[in-house]
């Protein structure tokens, strides 16, 4: 068994670092295209496109896997896990109120989605001085990333991701389930665990609650976290899927889970 992790925006495969410390299993993290990587040729960072890169990138890991995704690292996993073909034993998501039908963007995303202001944000992230209320690391501090953590990724974010970043948002108007209902309708074709940390100001729980439901996931509610869970509580995060992780290889149902 493996456990693959895969992130989000504006990330790469290192967030996972601190709780993939803590686990008693083998495991990977993947970085997406564009982010902290470069893009194969023709890539136009899409959402489909980065839905099927991950579909191809599974395909070469030796199974079964435990699937983990956070952000849009979530969205990418909730479609690999509607693939039965694909050897997926158990899927694990976060931010589920981003597949309901009415879903709505957040305030950055919008920005990221405008012609003309998401080239500016884009422009003067990447050549922020640092220290500045424009750099990568002042803007994850303000959306809640730990400072050390907030540092470490935005030294990351350069021309190549914040390009793949307008792409994928702009792909995904008025929001993910309208573009790709199919994928997202559920039930999944294996066991579900939606994380919902309930200080994440990107999500919403009863969104959350509803497309679980329609998945065929279970809950686990993470007191005290926000969007960036894996790295304010690792212990709690590591504790919580090795659990559920046990459970998907007793082969319990999602109604046999407490």
């Amino acid at each position: 068994m493996t456990a693959v992790f895969v992130h989000g925006v504006p990330e790469t495969g290192q967030l996972w670092d601190r709780l993939r410390a803590r686990l008693s299993t083998d495991s990977i993290a993947l970085d997406l295209p564009g982010f902290g990587v470069p893009t194969p040729n023709g890539f136009g960072a899409t959402m489909d496109e980065y839905g099927q890169w991950l579909e191809r990138a599974l395909r070469e890991v030796d199974g079964p896997i435990d699937l983990v995704g956070h952000d849009w690292g979530a969205l990418f996993v909730a479609r690999a896990a509607a693939n039965s073909a694909l050897p997926v034993r158990s899927w694990a998501i976060d931010v589920a109120g981003i597949l309901h039908p009415d879903y709505v963007w957040h305030e950055f995303a919008q920005v990221w989605q405008t012609p003309g202001a998401g080239e500016q944000w884009a422009k003067a992230s990447v050549e922020a001085a640092p220290g500045s209320p424009e750099s990568p690391a002042a803007q994850l501090k303000g959306a809640g990333v730990p400072a050390e953590d907030a540092e470490a990724l935005g030294e990351r974010l350069d021309a190549t991701m914040a390009a793949c970043i307008l792409a994928l948002y702009r792909s995904a108007t008025p929001n993910p389930y309208a573009r790709s209902a199919a994928e997202f309708s559920g039930p999944a074709s294996a066991p579900g665990l939606v994380l919902q940390a309930v200080l994440d100001p990107f999500d919403d729980l009863a969104a959350s609650d509803e497309t679980a439901a329609r998945l065929g996931a279970r809950t686990e509610r993470l007191e005290g976290v926000g969007h960036w869970w894996m790295l304010e509580d690792p212990d709690t995060a590591a504790a919580v899927l090795e659990q559920f992780w046990v459970e998907a290889a007793d082969g319990r149902s999602v109604e046999d889970m407490p």
